[in-house]
């Protein structure tokens, strides 16, 4: 999910992947709890089972819940879902599906998945599949890949992502509206945050807050980046919000649902109206704890929004799913679109049946935006920095309107424009900030 430096004028490749059945899928070897909402509480039905040593996000007392303080816990639990990560045996497993006896206290037992930004040895393949899809478009003309209008290009007052989304004509600036980016984290010494409202927390072991790989600092500035930025062109879309930064993938690039859902319970329990992941796991099942997650989060307002996934390779005829956690029938799936508004080669494509299906599309292909420094800026391209376009634009409609949750959805889908690129590949359209 991020990109290498390359020549001038070489185009940047996005973010590849690689399509993974639940066989393929990488496992901690733990497993995600999700509990009933009706009462249970989650340590005393854990506590039956033989895990006593259980770790509550209530007993940080405000605070994010700490990896380095529950390594030792058999579970972990995140009050504000309803859902736990356990270590235990298959005994403990088993006691655990059959709780309550004929009552459903326990919804789901599933294997603990971990999720991936790509290391740097697949960035020559991904050039070379760019150059590929540039050659096959060519080849095919005007065909391959509808247009809705002239192409976008950066200028030297705002990036073509901008200029997209109409986010350069609004009137609205998010602020007021707290918006979560779960990523690698944040480079919170960048000149164009300076001043700015911004809590920071690691859910990764052994690691600050600190954005040691890029792709998260990339993420924050598309999303809640400066109007003004100290050198180049404007780049961020919610420029007056409230940015709760929060590490779930290590420096390498990977993380673990633990650390996931320990984000988005921050995030919930600190107010944010929108959380945004450019993070995933290439499994084509919906996978019940982001289900779980995803519906608990929209009953309290909180809109999550994710990446759908740069699995496909359609050059080859492959068009790729969309992956966890977006594939979660609550949980926004945003796919890419190039300065064409046509859909590039890598985005994935929805699936039948609930859940698997893109739900929105946002500016995906040479991105400029924010780097750690001394880097300052980097162009990247992926599902991964479409994702952020649609939580910005989010945050423009929470506070434009007032909306939070499923009404925030709803504004989102009705309000994007229209492609002509198949629904399968954009959903309802391009995101569109309110004017």
């Amino acid at each position: 999910m991020i990109e290498p430096e390359l020549p001038a004028g070489a185009s940047i490749p996005p973010e590849a992947g690689s399509p993974a059945g639940p066989e393929a899928a990488a496992t901690t070897g733990r497993y995600v709890v999700v509990f009933a909402e009706d009462g249970y509480e989650p340590a005393s039905v854990l506590g039956t089972a033989g895990l006593a040593n259980v770790a509550s996000s209530r007993d940080f007392h405000g605070r994010a819940v700490d990896a380095a303080e529950t390594a030792g816990a058999d579970a972990t639990v995140f009050d504000t879902l309803g859902i736990a990560v356990v270590s235990a045996s298959p005994e403990q497993l088993a006691a655990l599906q059959t709780a309550g006896g004929g009552q459903p206290v326990v919804l789901s037992v599933s294997p603990e998945l971990v999720h991936h930004v790509l290391a740097p040895a697949d960035y020559v393949h991904g050039y070379r599949d760019g150059v590929a899809d540039l050659a096959a478009r060519l080849d095919r003309g005007a065909a391959a890949a509808p247009a809705a209008g002239p192409a976008f290009e950066d200028t030297s007052q705002s990036t073509w992502g901008l200029q997209a989304t109409r986010t350069v004509q609004s009137a609205w600036s998010g602020q007021g509206v707290r918006v979560a980016v779960l990523d690698t984290g944040f480079d919170a010494a960048h000149p164009d945050f300076a001043g700015r409202s911004i809590t920071l927390q690691s859910f990764v072991e052994g690691e600050p807050p600190q954005d040691g790989h890029g792709h998260g600092t990339h993420c924050i500035g598309t999303a809640c980046g400066p109007r003004t930025p100290s050198a180049g062109p404007r780049y961020g879309i919610a420029h007056q919000a409230e940015i709760f930064a929060g590490k779930v993938l290590s420096n390498a690039g990977s993380g673990t649902d633990a650390g996931i859902l320990a984000g988005i319970d921050w995030a919930v329990a600190g107010g944010c109206a929108v959380v945004s992941m450019s993070l995933g796991a290439d499994v084509a099942q919906a996978h019940p704890p982001y289900t779980a997650a995803g519906q608990r989060a929209l009953d309290r307002g909180v809109l999550l929004i994710a990446a759908a996934g740069n699995n496909a390779q359609r050059p080859q005829g492959n068009f790729g799913f969309v992956g966890v956690p977006a594939n979660s029938p609550y949980i926004m799936a945003v796919g890419a679109l190039d300065q064409q508004l046509a859909v590039p080669y890598f985005s994935a494509r929805s699936l039948p049946g609930r859940g698997g299906q893109v739900d929105v599309a946002g500016p995906g292909w040479q991105v400029y935006s924010s780097w750690p420094m001394p880097g300052r800026y980097r162009s990247l391209s992926g599902t991964s920095m479409a994702a952020p376009h649609a939580a910005g634009v989010a945050a423009l409609w929470a506070e434009a309107t007032g909306y939070r949750g499923r009404e925030l959805w709803s504004v989102l889908v009705q309000e994007a424009d229209r492609l002509l690129a198949p629904s399968a590949d954009v959903g309802s359209g391009l995101v569109i900030a309110p004017q």
